[in-house]
């Protein structure tokens, strides 16, 4: 569509003044990513945020609390897509008349912001006490913080970026501290000698959701343990065994072999016993029947021979040799989780290096031995390899095994492996003394599992992702052995290991001296100063929390703790990657603390990924920062691709992808560039025209408008932005651009200023432009606040100085109808089939352009009778100079696409009309505009023309 501003007439008489010429100080360009950053620091110098909340005050709350990014480095593109859409959410919700404040957040303990501040002094006790590196740390996580505020802030996110939640905060360690307290008072937190994640790089424990999985090569080696009672044996299997004997397990983890506790079967699976002749002697093995073939022809083994085959329930308790520790027999003991599927049918069982291993240990009372150090070498008191670092004794493990003649088979395997997510190096599985939050003794795991029942999940396979990984997951060990976090403030008594009986009240004690003087205030006060003479019998806890604790309990410690905020929220908004971290340690905080979830809807997005489906990482080289982006296509380009992407799965970032989405945002802003062009000179206080008095056309629009509305609004309701995309660039497309908005251009030109045919179009053009603006507004928010101030104002109004403020527009519509909205769309039919025709003339060099044509129509009766209704005004329509229409007759002319229509187009009879530049046979009937159409000729000096339909 183009306006006429720059029009020239070709006539000796101008009529440039006589028409409506489009005007507005809305660009063409954009200019975003400089023009943005000016709007932005005069809406932060005049507190929109705080407008936006005292327009909604007293209103109904929505809460959408938002999950704490990492305060270390910059933010990246997913960054960009998580606080776009929060915010996105915020503003659609404040349309819809909610009071919707946004408090972002960060959290700002644990390890990798250490590590940064060790870069900088090293490590705790070397250069720097504990006291300075603390310090260090806050002042590190404070400038990281502000280094993303200020991205969060560009992307044109509102909030309150003046007052956010730093789990850092003197206010916030203390509620921390108090969250805890509270769990603690529920009987949730018990403490443990327990295998938990260990990384040796970070030497502390991990969350489960510090772990990831990658490919490692390990030594994978079949052991053989020996039976130290064969007559045992024998009674148990019903054949007399003579011969040597040995259970063989498989493992890839030689390492804790010293830890060995005794060999696990599963009960009700087959085994036998398979006698091999070995390079030595003859030996028999017990090995699953399922597996002894491969097992034997792993081994090198020939003719092996089947002497027996039973059930592993038959040798439970049976006594075995260590193949390591001449000193040590453990016992044969059984477990579900051992399966035949591959290695031996038997399970190396160390309760102080795997889960499944302590599980079934607490069934048979086996000891939780861990001889291994936080930084990975065999303590002192280990039996065998004391002071080896456990990687380097591997090989040695392994040697000793083989001279023993204990070792059956070993091979290097690929395998999927649990990995640091900071260093990407293997943990171990490591036995020490942790504080858990325990999944069963108070019947978490249950009501976990009742209460995600209750929660809406965003997409709906989120509930099934959460159910799994509560099902399985092992009691949370909360406590870090770090020096940046909030501590656990706990008492424990020297001999007995048990809290002191006081703690409750003491971690509120303890809370109240954090909350004046920080975590530092914990670590430097004195035991006799808090527990007086006990402090002799007692040790005072140097742990940390793990910090997605202090992330989970921030529904505790700011949802329930600002007035202007509430609790439970309405949406927790993260992507998938947080069932397995934020909203899982929310929920079980939250029902530990409160008994019930603290979201009512969790909504989560997938991950930004390259044009070849690559997540973006360094390594690849293909990372693509938001701030690059924005000073391409401005925030409101970055914002468009995030609202037209389907987030709820990986969303595709790369220069085609936005070079798209710039052109719907193109689209969209011509749009409006033009409507605001052609409300030039409107007053809505004295122009605005009755919706019952509108040209039928206009009153069309409007209900398609409506209807746009309807579908726009549940859209935002239902969270699907791209639908909302999809509906406003098609509107544009179609609805306007199509159809509309060139079919008025004559009308909003060529009419009497004044009259009821241009002040019809402009009213409906103030209502659209009205609807429109809200509804881009959450989406291309400074592009909507910029058109906002250029809308004309009715003065008898309250005027809203933000279009943040406002709420959805109500579009007028009437049900006195002069033509239908089906008669409508037929003719729009007509229209696009016409024009198909037109343009082949066109091309044909039959006509110039459009307004150059005559068209001649047959249509059958249905199509007749509604273009009928047109009468003059069908040439409008079509946008040509002269329409002959005829009914019956259909197999003359041209056939069109569209069924029961023909048309001829031909050149149209007369001269261009030097105003309108319709070419009729009326130019020159008036002596005193010898260059003007009769209908022009009306317009200029007459009482001017009358429209009733277009």
């Amino acid at each position: 569509m183009s306006d006429r501003k720059d029009d020239k007439v070709d006539s000796k008489t101008d009529y440039k003044d006589t028409l409506n010429l489009p005007d507005t100080p809305f660009a063409m360009q954009a200019k975003l990513a400089t023009r943005e950053v000016q709007w932005l620091a005069d809406w932060q110098a005049d507190g929109l945020y705080e407008q936006v909340r005292a327009a909604r005050a007293g209103k109904p709350k929505y809460m959408l609390h938002d999950g704490p990014p990492y305060a270390n480095g910059q933010i990246h593109l997913g960054h960009a897509v998580n606080k776009v859409l929060k915010d996105i959410i915020i503003k659609s919700k404040t349309l819809s008349g909610f009071d919707a404040p946004y408090v972002p957040g960060w959290d700002c303990h644990g390890l990798p912001i250490e590590q940064k501040v060790e870069e900088k002094v090293g490590k705790v006790g070397v250069k720097v006490d504990a006291t300075k590196f603390r310090e260090l740390c806050r002042e590190y996580a404070a400038s990281q913080v502000e280094l993303q505020k200020k991205d969060f802030e560009r992307l044109g996110v509102l909030g309150d970026w003046n007052n956010p939640y730093l789990t850092m905060n003197f206010k916030q360690e203390a509620n921390t501290v108090r969250a805890l307290g509270k769990i603690v008072e529920a009987g949730h937190v018990q403490p443990g000698l327990k295998p938990v994640n260990w990384c040796l790089d970070c030497g502390s424990s991990l969350a489960e959701a510090e772990v990831e999985y990658q490919d490692k090569k390990s030594d994978a080696i079949d052991v053989g343990f020996g039976v130290v009672d064969l007559a045992d044996l024998s009674k148990r299997i019903h054949v007399e065994v003579k011969n040597p004997v040995e259970v063989v397990i498989w493992t890839t983890t030689p390492w804790t072999l010293p830890a060995n506790q005794a060999v696990a079967l599963n009960a009700d699976l087959d085994y036998q016993l398979v006698e091999v002749e070995s390079e030595a002697s003859t030996i028999a093995l017990i090995l699953a029947a399922k597996l002894s073939g491969e097992a034997t022809e792993r081994y090198g083994l020939k003719n092996p021979k089947v002497l027996a085959t039973f059930k592993g329930a038959v040798l439970e308790h049976l006594t075995l040799q260590h193949p390591l520790i001449v000193e040590r027999q453990v016992p044969v003991i059984l477990g579900e989780h051992v399966m035949d599927s591959s290695g031996t049918g038997a399970v190396h069982t160390a309760p102080g290096h795997g889960v499944d291993d302590y599980k079934v240990g607490l069934q048979y009372n086996l000891k939780v031995e861990n001889p291994v150090s936080g930084s990975g070498v065999y303590l002192p008191e280990a039996a065998v390899f004391a002071g080896q670092h456990i990687y380097k004794a591997n090989p040695q493990i392994i040697e000793q095994l083989k001279s023993d003649r204990k070792l059956w088979a070993h091979v290097a395997i690929t395998h999927s492996y649990p990995h640091c997510w900071r260093h990407k190096t293997p943990i171990i599985f490591r036995a020490t003394p942790q504080w858990f939050i325990s999944m069963e003794k108070q019947n978490l795991r249950a009501e976990a599992m009742d209460a995600i029942k209750q929660v809406t999940w965003i997409p709906d396979w989120g509930q099934n992702r959460i159910e799994a990984m509560i099902d399985g997951r092992p009691d949370w060990c909360i406590s870090r052995q770090r020096t940046w976090g909030v501590p656990i403030p706990f008492f424990i008594h020297k001999d007995t290991g048990a809290l002191h009986p006081d703690t409750e009240q003491l971690i509120d004690k303890v809370a109240d001296l954090i909350e004046q003087g920080g975590v530092d205030a914990w670590f430097k006060a004195d035991a006799a100063d808090l527990i007086g003479a006990d402090a002799a019998h007692y040790n005072k806890a140097t742990d940390t929390l793990d910090v997605w604790f202090d992330s989970g309990v921030t529904h505790y410690c700011v949802l329930k703790q600002r007035p202007e905020l509430s609790f439970p929220a309405d949406l927790y908004l993260e992507g998938s990657d947080q069932h397995r971290g934020w909203f899982q340690t929310s929920l079980l905080t939250g029902l530990a603390i409160d008994n019930t979830a603290p979201f009512k809807k969790v909504l989560t997005h997938g991950f930004v990924v390259d044009v070849n489906g690559r997540k973006m990482s360094k390594s690849l080289g293909n990372i693509i920062a938001p701030q690059d982006v924005i000073k391409d296509i401005g925030a409101d380009g970055v914002r468009f691709w995030i609202a037209s992407s389907d987030y709820r799965y990986e969303m595709t970032a790369g220069k085609e992808i936005f070079n798209r989405t710039t052109d719907g945002y193109r689209r969209i802003r011509n749009t409006l560039r033009f409507i605001l062009a052609n409300l030039n000179g409107f007053n809505p206080a004295t122009d605005l025209v009755a919706i019952e008095d509108m040209v039928a056309l206009d009153q069309f629009i409007l209900k398609r408008a409506a209807a746009v509305q309807n579908s726009i609004q549940a859209a935002y309701d239902e969270m699907s932005f791209h639908v909302v995309c999809s509906q406003m660039v098609a509107f544009c497309t179609s609805d306007l651009g199509g159809f509309y908005l060139d079919i008025i251009k004559d009308r909003q030109y060529t009419t009497k200023s004044d009259s009821l045919a241009r002040r019809s179009a402009q009213t409906a053009l103030y209502h659209l432009v009205n609807a429109f603006v809200r509804w881009m507004s959450p989406i291309l928010t400074f592009t909507a606040q910029e058109v906002w101030p250029l809308i004309p104002q009715n003065e008898n109004q309250l005027v809203d100085k933000y279009v943040f403020t406002t709420e959805w527009y109500d579009i007028p519509v009437t049900s006195v109808e002069k033509i239908s909205d089906a008669e409508w769309l037929s003719i729009w039919d007509v229209k696009s089939a016409i024009n198909k025709l037109i343009e082949n003339a066109r091309n044909a060099k039959t006509v110039g352009a459009n307004l150059s044509a005559k068209v001649q129509i047959w249509a059958e009766p249905h199509i007749y009778q509604v273009l009928a209704k047109l009468k003059d005004e069908l040439r409008f329509v079509l946008i040509v100079s002269d329409v002959e229409l005829n009914h019956n007759g259909v197999g003359e002319g041209e056939a069109t696409e569209l069924s029961g229509l023909h048309a001829y187009v031909t050149a149209a009879e007369g001269v261009k009309c030097a105003r309108c530049w319709h070419v009729r046979t009326d130019v020159g009937s008036s002596p005193a505009h010898p260059d003007l159409c009769l209908r022009c000729v009306e317009n200029v000096d007459g009482s001017g023309e009358v429209r009733h339909y277009a």
